[in-house]
């Protein structure tokens, strides 16, 4: 089954050129390791919430942008042998010791791909979500959130990605449970929906908002700790 590394970070505002070039400079090194889609995003939409949002997630300043990053392997065993190689690679080195943001405050894990659907067209929108299922509504979550990912393709999405959290670390500062504020026996789950741009993606959460198959889906986990926002891609190799 194929698998994702997610990341999110909290980026100076002033270094959105220096991250640029940070991450097109990481592109040989990753793919040299086995990674295969790398996808950097600068957030455009991102909302504060009542309970959780990205910027309490990675504890971001005033002057911070939201980046959300999904970097795609073949399994996770592919992705493990990656991260282990990391360690004594000289590009990956001179790279990690230069960083154009605080990487303490970076959150990240790997993710089991549960369903993604796609068909062809460009992305240059990418809804991010973060969220905490009850982790014995694995199947329920797969079958309902499987089923509205065609609601989705129907409004004009290209590709729809969730996938399910089976290496999400502690953190010292930050981490994804802690982002979601999730319970002992919940999992976090990541999602992702790409669109060809902003504005089918506005048309279209108007209309999926009022559908009934969204309307009738709720109860599986706790919406309101939902961690959400909308990003435009810096870089996607």
């Amino acid at each position: 089954m194929s698998y994702v590394v997610g990341f999110v970070a909290a980026v100076p505002e002033a270094n959105k050129d220096a991250y640029r070039a940070h991450v097109q400079d990481a592109v040989a090194p990753f793919k040299r390791l086995g990674t295969g889609r790398m996808v950097e995003a600068w957030g455009d939409d991102v909302p504060r919430g009542e309970q959780t949002d990205f910027y309490r997630a990675v504890d971001a300043r005033e002057d911070e942008a939201i980046v959300y990053a999904v970097y795609e392997y073949a399994d996770r065993q592919t992705a493990d042998a990656a991260d282990a190689a990391m360690a004594n690679d000289l590009d990956m080195e001179a790279m990690m010791a230069d960083m154009p943001f605080d990487a303490t405050r970076m959150i990240f894990g790997g993710f089991e791909v549960l369903f993604d659907k796609r068909r062809s067209g460009e992305t240059s929108y990418i809804d991010g979500s973060i969220l905490a299922v009850p982790s014995e509504k694995r199947d329920a979550y797969v079958e309902t959130h499987s089923a509205l990912s065609e609601a989705i393709f129907e409004e004009g999405a290209v590709r729809v990605t969730d996938a399910w959290g089976v290496n999400v670390p502690d953190g010292k500062v930050t981490d994804y449970r802690r982002a979601v504020k999730a319970l002992p026996d919940e999992t976090v789950v990541l999602s992702c929906v790409e669109w060809p741009d902003k504005a089918t993606r506005d048309a279209a959460w108007e209309k999926l908002y009022r559908d009934p198959r969204f309307q009738s889906a709720g109860g599986l986990f706790d919406e309101g700790r939902r961690v959400w926002g909308g990003f435009v891609p810096i870089l996607d190799r």
